[in-house]
């Protein structure tokens, strides 16, 4: 469960946005005896393409987590192309450079910081500015370099099982941005996505897809089998550049 409050700073003057998250929030992630120290690293990142945790308490009498993060101004991605569809290619490029940017900064880091659950309703935006920002870490896996993540947490349609879950996960967002339809939402359930994706089955929307960069890349990374590939496949392409 998680409630928004939108909250006024009075000693810095500006309005931030404070989600109040359960204290036991998939636990078999953030363990009580480690949330603190988890907590503290993502307050401790600092990147344009990542929305700021400014701080957080524990209400022990409501036993909640209450997180006080960065106010984007407009609304989650998804929420916007609902409000503005059939924006240029030109705009989702510049979308999808800063997701991959903010995914550029947590992936090198130490402890690698994986999001898991990368999608347009995690990512917000400032529409006057044009500004992308990835939020709700609550599902990101501090893991050491040396290891492997392995996880089938996330939002349905965008997952992949294997380290390149993020990377797997903006091309679906890539899908759904370019072609205003969530990926895999022409099934009914959670259990028949599984399936499809497991079994490598592309989204429809995929046959929506006009540009042949776009196409490519797309194909290229849903049908990628590991994160080096994909990091090529992202950096060398004119589209994410």
């Amino acid at each position: 469960m998680k409630k928004v409050y939108r909250a006024f700073d009075k000693c810095e003057g500006v309005e931030q946005d404070p989600p109040q998250t359960a204290c036991f929030w998939h636990d078999h992630i953030l363990r009580p005896q480690t949330t603190p120290l988890q907590i503290t690293l993502l307050q401790s990142l600092k990147n344009d393409n990542i929305i700021v945790l400014r701080g957080f308490w524990h209400d022990t009498q409501e036993n909640t987590l209450n997180f006080i993060i960065e106010l984007c101004t407009s609304c989650s991605l998804r929420n916007y192309r609902k409000k503005h569809c059939h924006v240029s290619l030109i705009a989702v490029k510049n979308r999808a450079r800063q997701i991959l940017k903010g995914l550029n900064y947590l992936h090198p880091h130490e402890p690698c910081i994986i999001h898991r659950d990368i999608n347009c309703n995690n990512v917000f935006i400032n529409g006057d500015l044009g500004e992308v920002k990835i939020g709700d870490i609550g599902l990101a896996a501090l893991v050491r370099k040396s290891r492997v993540a392995h996880s089938l947490l996330g939002t349905p349609g965008y997952m992949a099982s294997e380290l390149y879950v993020d990377i797997y996960a903006l091309g679906m967002c890539l899908l759904e941005m370019a072609t205003d339809e969530v990926p895999y939402g022409e099934y009914q359930n959670v259990v028949q996505i599984y399936k499809k994706v497991s079994l490598g089955v592309k989204p429809k929307a995929m046959e929506r897809v006009g540009d042949e960069e776009l196409r490519v890349l797309l194909i290229s990374v849903l049908g990628s089998q590991g994160i080096g590939p994909l990091l090529l496949i992202f950096s060398r392409t004119s589209f994410c550049l």
